[in-house]
């Protein structure tokens, strides 16, 4: 699902469970120490986000290393690389570029299911909560509210590798084209500088399959389509 809505530089790679390790594959002692008091669910989901970006990265020519979380459970990268993972349940991914095209990538999965009561109110904007309401009426059979949520989530993965500070939910304004399967994130703070150019919208595009919503933004390194830039 998750190569349907990344460009081809991105290497994506996913699975709807947990295998284990591949012929020659290794689980590095330095991952398993930070999910050691882990329950078991969240240890296996660790180590097969992590088996999947190395895969990911050998596409690009990139030796195996150990992916260690950095600050708020960032991954990180080898230098030169940007990347994004994701796992829920039945589903994990993880998706890689070279940092000479790709700015920063972020990829969200989830259930295709409604948030708990109460959730969409608290990561809503009053415009969101009501495009929600309208595409759930014309457009039953996907939980918009959760895709709103996942779209916000990528939304973070892309912005904090460029900024290193704290996104709310209340300061990116989604809006969703269920036709296109796409939406557009903008930003109601000061946007990242990329190449030179402060980007204020972040373009995504979106999957609801498998009883599963995925949303995914590329951010060329470079100015593209579908930004809002200034020079800074």
């Amino acid at each position: 699902m998750i190569e349907s809505v990344l460009p081809s530089t991105v290497a994506c790679e996913a699975a709807y469970d947990d295998p284990g390790p591949g012929p020659g594959e290794l689980v590095y002692a330095q991952e398993t120490e930070q999910v050691a008091k882990a329950v078991p669910k969240r240890q296996r989901e660790f180590t097969t986000v992590r088996l999947l970006a190395r895969r990911a990265l050998l596409r690009l020519g990139q030796p195996p290393v150990p992916l260690l979380p950095g600050h708020r459970g960032a991954p990180r990268w080898p230098d030169g690389i940007v990347g994004s993972m994701t796992h829920c349940d039945g589903y994990r991914a993880a998706a890689v570029a070279r940092a000479d095209g790709t700015a920063s990538v972020g990829i969200d999965a989830e259930p295709d299911a409604p948030l708990p009561d109460g959730v969409l109110d608290l990561i809503g904007l009053p415009e969101e909560t009501e495009q929600v309401r309208l595409l759930t009426k014309r457009h039953p059979g996907t939980s918009w509210d959760r895709l709103l949520f996942s779209a916000k989530e990528s939304v973070f993965k892309v912005w904090y590798p460029l900024t290193g500070i704290e996104l709310d939910f209340s300061e990116a304004r989604i809006a969703i084209d269920p036709a296109e399967r796409s939406f557009s994130a903008e930003l109601l703070v000061p946007g990242p500088l990329v190449g030179g150019r402060r980007v204020g919208v972040f373009p995504g595009r979106w999957i609801a399959e498998r009883g599963l919503v995925v949303t995914a933004i590329h951010l060329p390194a470079t100015r593209g389509r579908g930004t809002d830039e200034t020079r800074d």
